[in-house]
């Protein structure tokens, strides 16, 4: 029965007009509209084969309409909304158009869709499904025939067996939809707000892993049974599990994940112990074999906890086996007395028995050399091959068959063993070896003179566990410095092998540069020839060669561009469109622009015209040499010059351009131009013949260079003096005639030659007076080309500096060396895989206001004039570009410029102005390349000639990066030919590129009337193929909402914003994360193969875009035995010269973005996807859940679990180095540490998430070590260097106040030598310089050793270690504060500019418990240990063991005030403690923020306690106890306790903590009753309180045996121990609030 039928035969919703109705790219609604995508081959095709219904049954309760196609027909029969109908079907059209396009060769009929272009598609979009339906033990209702032609018959079997139960208008939203989003929302709400614990109530992959097994056709049923217990919200009175994994927070979580892991370590450490102890060489039957392994939840499966159960009976069985068959051995040995017959035979049934005992493992390493088969084992779904892996793992629908091939297991196996060889020797010589011996001392150690009441004085075992723990902690971590040491030399032969850091400047550009055109040619053109032959092994052959021409100088590249024109103006095109888009961008000037381009051939010049930038000096070198070689032959000389490329083409440009401009001055029918056209030709004459330096002298050259220099200039000149041209001729004139010939010639001669003139008026001196004729001033093509001459004659060293810029310099670098590095092919635009781009977007800033930039903090300091400084040689060439669009007076910039202004500030901040013209360049790259792809030879030319032309005339239109006038200039030549295909790129374009900004709050904005929702409107309407959507809340009743997914784009017809679709969402978006929600919502709005997610603080470069077509090729290739499903890309912050910060932070990225995805993607295959500058195979994705997890806390990272996912279905991620994207970061220390607590929560959320768990299990080993040491791994390695540090002090502490150090160096003075060099390793941890060899190999190798070795002294001086080591105390507080107790949230951190100072109160708000606290706990040690221990009176040996701590104490408390702005100003610092006390002292109140009132902030920093477990309190508890072992350690050292080791002595200590609870009782007493009215007795009180204090103190000092001292050292007994109560009071008092609060709830 259908749902729908209750409300009576529904009606078809109302069509609008076809011709009325808004497209999104192109009008499938109406194939008659101009619009040029329809043109295409493919469209049509795709939209008649949607129209070709046959003779479907038709929906029984709405009208037909023959105009309606197939998704039509679905919409009636399921109720599909509208407009997600609208969406999908321009969806499809444009996908499979996209895929016809791509045919190589082309079909026959390209009006009909081809057949294989429908059956690979339906293939990858069902692929999942049918895995799907094997795994669940059900037949598929969706199958693919081989001929899809014969479409009837066939579509009916297709559609039939699944034809709907539901009907009507917005059905399957309601009935579909709707339930599960209730039963979604009542979990959300069930967890309250994510603080309820993770095992209380289902996530979004509970609810999925709902449908990994049979039930859910049991109990959903069809239609939908929304009574089943899959609907009921997770409450209390009716509870529904988990599903297949249970999310408990433990630390164990770690251990259980990884348990192979420590089983390896624990099993090393106790080997090597026990090795050093017994001094033996191989002490094998010391050894013992003890299962660790941890099972998973039980509640999972009845099967689980049988599988657990057996494996316990099993292997208890097996040790009672070994133990049996090992004693019959023995027993027969003793009994025979000798090895006999029968004793060797039971030591062979032994080793037969360990035989079958170990066949699992040679399984498992027969598995690992032939991974294939045991992928087939664990992907298929046959009952057999399950039985036979159900003992070893449990049955899932992910983690199936993740075994990479035999080339990358050899590789990354390598790697580890390597590694762990390392790490082990290291291990064993210096750590535990030399422990040995202080062990055995320690333990042998008698008669210890303890200095405090022991109660388990008769062994010094628990000093020795202190003594081992530190070592222990290392030895558990140190993984982790020799995995950085061994990736960093790894990743730098990974980088080498892929030609990173050939081109690190501009120097090495010169040398490679005459290769750059051939290198474009070979990778960014597509070659016709290879489309049909690509991929094969001849073909690739080809390439190799090729390449290595190309990367080391093989050959002449150059001599073919010369005679290849088309080639040529294809490269200038290239190239000056990139230089032209640093124009815009402001980092190079007009001077510089000339100097970089690359100008087509004009002139009549023979040789290729390359830019200035390179020829500088060469003309002047080559005068010098011909004045070297004066009597030299003419191929002695030219060899010489020919040695250097750009020497030639300098020499050769120069003659001609010269010869051109004399000739073009100079009248045509005039004696002078015959002169000099005889001239010339006597000139060339003697160079076809070789005979130049035997007809002319060298040594007149420097003369004719420096007049012809004079004449020049005299031309550039705004006013032009004829008299002083006319002048310069003549004199050019006489040095040619009578200097230049070696043959002294008369005037007879010359004139006969003619070289002279025949009129006698001329030889008066009326030589060139009548015969110059300047072109017109406005000829802005001839004064260029003679401002180029200019620079070629003129230019010397001082060239090698342009450009100034260093983020010019730097992409010019990173573009030419890229196109020398191993990419794919690019195909033709037509040809290529469509992509989005999808931008999340919340509430940040899209351009910065007038009034932002105006605003002075209280430095006088604004935002605009930060800009200025930082930015001072871009701010420059901004006001020339803007003075040379009219600009006259610099006060216009904030009047008439203000746009240009405000836009130019804002490409230099973190807005979503910035991504917006990044990814937009993306368009611009594109509509290049297509014009290119198909253009005459005519059509470049005149392309080439009009886009110089308008450059030349200073049009630029930065913003504007679709209208371009460089882009328009790139049109058909006005042919009959062109005319048919006028359009062609743009519409092939528009069908590859979309671009979609999910700005999740743009409807409110408009609502409001808020200033970013015009400026998201402004770049709409400057921006083509930008999309935004946006969530709408339409109030449909009083207090009822609807919520809507809306796109809209920017109409250029109409002038305005239009939208586009609106599909109905259930309720509210936000139920999980907000970022993956909003990235979700939008997702269905994105077209292509691919999409690229780009966060809203990056940047795109129009040199990489044109490289994103070969990018996407990557999915065609194999990588190891699977394809690309995630492409990494490398990533450039652009922030690192806004602060020494932003610095650190841009090489912390260097060396894990950049190096570490590096090795990650190869040898060690667990890249995951990190950050957003990754490209999705959409459809993979899409059908596997999504590019984004979304449940609340535990996906606050939600970045990662792609990653996750994608390699647990059997994905690959890849990492491609020859393209990159920018990217900005935080650049102030408390936006950063806010970040890093983000981070750093966001894996302690991992650690308990069901993706780490299986990859832990699933990877095989090396794998594994692989993924935990680059994930989660890498924060407990910092949690651990910090624990270490605890355990070192607190050891040596304990071992101090005790008096055990003390005996043990009265009787052994070397014992604590041996235990500080264990010891020492940790300076170098603490320090933060594990992260500095990464830092400086990639450094030296994409900039250079010395360079590398200058920057990381550099940043060593601006106190880098000092901020490393801060951040390491904010990765182990947040990771270990979550993972005991929870409280992850996203932090926003703003990512703007940080430049104003920042108050003390601010500071310790963000840092009190996080870095201060800790770091005066490590300082109170360190105070005590140096007052108490016999050790530290040696200044040297204190120094020595305790620089570190020292170093992480003050790093912790003085990083806040060093990387403050205006931190130590004394003014400021008055300012901020009077801030401090006031905040300290403000009074309680209900709306109090915790910015206001210290009270309420510490409230606020016990929330994750209210989230805990009970054993995360009760551990919390049993923590802050060590803080009263400073009371019980000091007080025996006060001189009051007269050395009484009795236990009296500390009890009675109590007294004084109690007096000073009940001074404090008092005084709050007599504050609250006395101090409003009576405020004298609340003084006297006080009074009286002092002096009872004062006399107390006399009296002890007159009549015991207190010392005066004894003042201060109490002090450091028995604060920490009112700190210690006050901790435990906290953790009690969550008790009582949890306890009040669950008697409310019943």
């Amino acid at each position: 029965m259908s749902l729908g039928n209750g409300r009576g035969p529904p009606s078809a919703p109302p069509r609008p007009s076809e011709k009325e109705e808004t497209f999104n790219i192109i009008p499938v609604h109406n194939l008659l509209a101009d619009h040029p995508s329809l043109r295409l081959q493919g469209v049509q095709a795709a939209v008649a084969a949607l129209r070709t219904v046959g003779d479907l049954r038709r929906p029984p309760y709405a009208q037909w309409h023959p105009s309606m196609d197939l998704l039509d027909w679905l919409a009636l029969f399921f109720g599909f909304q509208r407009d997600n109908v609208r969406n999908q079907r321009e969806h499809l059209v444009l996908h499979l158009a996209n895929a016809q396009m791509r045919l190589s060769p082309p079909p026959d009929n390209i009006d009909t869709l081809d057949a294989g272009v429908l059956r690979r598609f339906c293939r990858k979009l069902l692929k999942n499904y049918t895995s799907w339906c094997s795994y669940i033990g059900k037949i598929s209702n969706i199958w693919i025939s081989d001929n899809i032609r014969s479409s009837s018959d066939q579509r009916r079997e297709l559609l039939y067996p699944v034809m709907p139960s539901i009907s009507g208008e917005n059905s399957f939203l309601n009935f579909v939809v709707k339930p599960i989003y209730e039963t979604i929302q009542a979990e959300v709400e069930s967890s309250e707000n994510g603080t309820a614990p993770h095992s209380a109530w289902r996530n979004y992959d509970d609810l999925n892993e709902y449908f990994w097994s049979k039930r859910c056709f049991q109990k959903l049923k069809w239609p939908i049974d929304v009574g089943g217990d899959f609907f009921v919200a997770a409450r209390a009175s009716e509870h529904i599990g988990k599903t297949g994994f249970v999310e408990q927070r433990s630390f164990w979580n770690l251990f259980r994940s990884f348990d192979r892991l420590w089983v390896m370590l624990v099993l090393f450490l106790q080997a090597a112990t026990i090795v050093a102890w017994e001094e033996k060489r191989y002490p094998w039957n010391a050894l013992t074999d003890k299962g660790v392994q941890y099972g998973r939840v039980s509640r999972e499966t009845l099967g689980l906890g049988v599988r657990m159960v057996l494996k316990t009976v099993v292997a208890a069985a097996w040790m009672v086996s070994f133990e049996v068959f090992y004693g019959r051995i023995w027993a027969q040995r003793n009994q025979d007395r000798e090895w006999s017959r029968e004793a060797n035979n039971r030591v062979l049934t032994f080793l037969e028995v360990a035989f079958v005992f170990v066949i699992p493992e040679l399984l498992a390493l027969v598995l690992f050399l032939l991974p294939w088969i045991g992928n087939f084992i664990e992907g298929t779904n046959s009952k057999i091959f399950y039985m036979l892996s159900w003992w070893f793992q449990s049955r899932s629908f992910v983690g199936r068959g993740l075994r990479e091939g035999l080339v990358d297991n050899i590789k990354y196996t390598l790697f580890w063993v390597m590694v762990l060889a390392t790490k082990f020797a290291f291990s064993y010589f210096l750590q535990i070896k030399p422990m040995i011996r202080p062990t055995k001392q320690l333990l042998a150690l008698k008669n210890v003179k303890y200095e405090w009441h022991e109660f388990f004085g008769g062994s010094n075992r628990f000093a020795v566990g202190l003594l081992w723990l530190p070592v222990v902690l290392i030895y558990l971590m140190d993984i982790q410095i020799w995995f950085s040491i061994y990736s960093s030399f790894v990743g730098a032969v990974v980088g080498l092998f892929q030609h990173l850091g050939e081109i690190r400047n501009i120097h090495q550009l010169r040398l490679r540069f005459q290769f750059v055109a051939s290198a474009i040619q070979f990778n960014l053109m597509p070659e016709k020839q290879l489309l049909n032959a690509r991929g094969t092994l001849k073909n690739k052959f080809k390439d190799v060669i090729h390449r290595l021409k190309l990367r080391y100088g093989l050959g002449r590249p150059y001599k073919k561009l010369e005679s290849n024109q088309v080639e040529a103006n294809k490269f200038a095109l290239i190239w000056n469109e990139v230089i032209l888009i640093f124009r815009e961008e402001d980092i190079i000037s007009d001077h510089e622009l000339e100097m970089l381009e690359l100008p087509q051939n004009s002139w009549n010049v023979r040789v290729i015209r390359w830019p200035c930038f390179l020829l500088c000096n060469e003309l002047l070198l080559a005068l010098s040499q011909a004045k070297e070689l004066v009597d030299a032959p003419d191929k002695r000389l030219w060899y010489k010059i020919c040695k250097n490329e750009y020497r030639r083409c300098a020499v050769i440009e120069a003659y001609d351009s010269v010869k051109h401009l004399m000739l073009e001055i100079i009248k045509v029918n005039t004696e002078e131009h015959s002169i000099l056209t005889v001239l010339f030709q006597e000139i060339d004459h003697s160079v076809q013949i070789e005979k130049l330096t035997r007809t002319f002298k060298m040594t007149a050259l420097p003369q004719i260079h420096m007049k012809v220099i004079k004449l020049i200039e005299l031309l550039v000149k705004p006013k032009k003096d004829m008299t002083q041209v006319v002048n310069a001729l003549q004199a050019l004139y006489e040095i040619a005639i009578q200097d230049f010939f070696r043959e002294n010639k008369s005037t007879e001669q010359l004139k006969e030659d003619g070289l002279a003139p025949r009129n006698p008026a001329a030889v008066a001196g009326l030589l060139f007076q009548n015969a110059v004729e300047l072109p017109d001033p406005n000829n802005e093509n001839f004064y260029w080309q003679v401002r180029r001459l200019h620079t070629i004659l003129t230019s010397r060293d001082s060239m090698h500096n342009i450009p100034v810029n260093l983020e010019a310099k730097r992409r010019i670098a990173f573009f030419t060396n890229s196109l020398f590095m191993n990419m794919p092919h690019a195909p033709q635009v037509e040809k290529m895989m469509a992509f989005s781009v999808l931008t999340p977007y919340y509430n940040e800033d899209v351009l910065y206001s007038k009034e932002q930039l105006q605003t002075k903090n209280e430095d006088g300091i604004s935002i605009l004039y930060h800009l200025q400084t930082i930015y001072h040689d871009e701010w420059k060439n901004f006001l020339e570009r803007m003075r040379r669009e009219g600009m006259a007076e610099d006060d216009e910039i904030w009047t008439t410029k203000l746009r240009e202004l405000r836009l130019w500030a804002s490409y230099r901040g973190q807005t979503l102005g910035r991504t917006v013209r990044g990814m937009m360049y993306y368009y611009r790259a594109l509509k290049m390349l297509a014009f290119l792809d198909s253009a005459s030879e005519m059509d470049i030319r005149e392309g080439a000639q009009e886009l110089g032309s308008m450059r030349r005339h200073g049009i630029f239109d930065g913003y504007n990066s679709e209208r371009s006038p460089s882009s328009r200039s790139l049109s058909r030549a006005s042919s009959s030919v062109g005319l048919l295909f006028r359009g062609h790129e743009y519409g092939t374009v528009l069908m590859k590129y979309t671009y979609v900004v999910a700005c999740q709050i743009y409807g409110d904005q408009k609502a409001k009337k808020d200033p970013h929702a015009d400026e998201i409107l402004y770049l709409m309407k400057r921006n083509e193929a930008l999309r935004v959507a946006y969530v709408d809340e339409v109030l449909t009743g009083r207090d009822e909402k609807e919520y809507y997914s809306v796109l809209v784009k920017y109409d250029q017809q109409l002038q305005k914003e239009v939208e586009i679709y609106r599909v109905k969402l259930p309720g509210p978006l936000k139920l999980g994360e907000g970022k993956p929600e909003n990235q979700n919502h939008a997702l269905i709005f994105t077209r292509g193969d691919a999409v690229q997610t780009i966060d809203m603080n990056q940047d795109n470069y129009f040199e990489e875009a044109l490289k994103m077509r070969n990018l996407l090729e990557e999915y065609r290739h194999y990588y190891g035995i699977r394809k690309p499903t995630i492409l990494g890309v490398r990533e450039h912050i652009f922030t690192d010269s806004v602060s020494s910060l932003a610095w650190f932070m841009s090489a912390q990225e260097m060396s894990f973005v950049t190096l570490g995805q590096r090795i990650l993607a190869n040898p060690l295959k667990v890249r995951m996807h990190y950050g957003h500058s990754v490209v999705f195979d959409r459809f993979w994705f899409l059908t596997r859940g999504g590019i984004s997890k979304a449940s609340r806390v535990i996906n606050v990272s939600e970045d990662i679990f792609a990653g996750f996912n994608c390699t647990l279905r059997g994905g690959n991620v890849t990492h491609h180095e020859y393209i990159q994207v920018g990217r900005g970061r935080d650049v102030g220390l408390n936006q950063i540490s806010m970040f890093e607590a983000k981070v750093a929560s966001g894996n302690g959320e991992q650690v308990l998430s069901r993706d780490v768990y299986r990859l832990g299990h699933r990877l095989d080993f090396f794998r594994m070590l692989s993924f935990f040491y680059t994930t989660v791994g890498f924060f407990f390695y910092t949690m651990m260097v910090i624990l270490s540090v605890y355990a070192f002090l607190w050891g040596q502490l304990y071992l101090a106040l005790t008096g055990v150090e003390g005996s043990a160096l009265a009787n052994n003075g070397n014992n604590n030598a041996a235990l500080s060099a264990i010891l020492n390793q940790q300076f170098i941890i603490q320090l933060g310089l594990f992260t500095a060899l990464p830092m400086i190999v990639e450094n030296s190798l994409e900039h250079g050793f010395l360079q590398a070795i200058w920057d990381f002294l550099t940043m060593q001086l601006q106190l880098s270690s000092v901020f490393y080591t801060f951040s390491m105390g904010t990765h182990t507080h947040f990771f270990g504060r979550t993972i005991l107790h929870g409280g992850a949230k996203y932090q926003a951190t703003g990512q703007g500019f940080v430049v104003q100072h920042k108050s003390f109160a601010e500071n310790y708000r963000l840092y009190a418990r996080s870095h201060f606290v800790k770091a005066i706990e490590l300082g109170l040690i360190l105070t005590v240990y140096a007052s108490h221990s016999p050790v530290a009176k040696g200044t040297f040996v204190y120094i020595a063991m305790t620089i570190s701590s020292w170093f992480l104490v003050i790093s912790w408390m003085l990083a806040p005030f060093v990387f403050n702005p205006s931190g130590f100003d004394w003014l400021k610092t008055v300012s901020d403690f009077d801030d401090f006390m006031n905040w300290i002292w403000y009074r309680r109140s209900v709306f109090a923020k915790a910015e206001e009132s210290w009270e309420k902030w510490w409230y606020g920093e016990q929330d994750h306690l209210r989230t805990t477990s009970i054993w995360g309190k009760l551990l919390k508890i049993i923590l802050d106890l060590r803080f009263f072992f400073f009371q019980y350690g000091i007080v025996y050292q006060l001189g009051i306790a007269i050395h009484s080791k009795n236990i009296a002595v500390y009890l009675l200590s109590w007294i004084y903590v109690l007096v000073v609870m009940g001074i404090y009782l008092l005084i709050s007493h007599a504050r609250n009753k006395y101090e409003a009215r009576e405020h004298i007795y609340y003084r006297l009180v006080q009074f009286v309180v002092i002096i009872l204090v004062i006399l107390v103190i006399v009296a002890l000092l007159q009549f015991t045996a207190f010392k005066f001292v004894d003042l201060f050292t109490s002090l450091l007994a028995f604060i920490p121990t009112g700190w210690g109560l006050l901790l435990i009071a906290q953790g009690l008092r969550i008790f009582q609030v949890t306890g009040k609060k669950s008697k409310g709830d019943l």
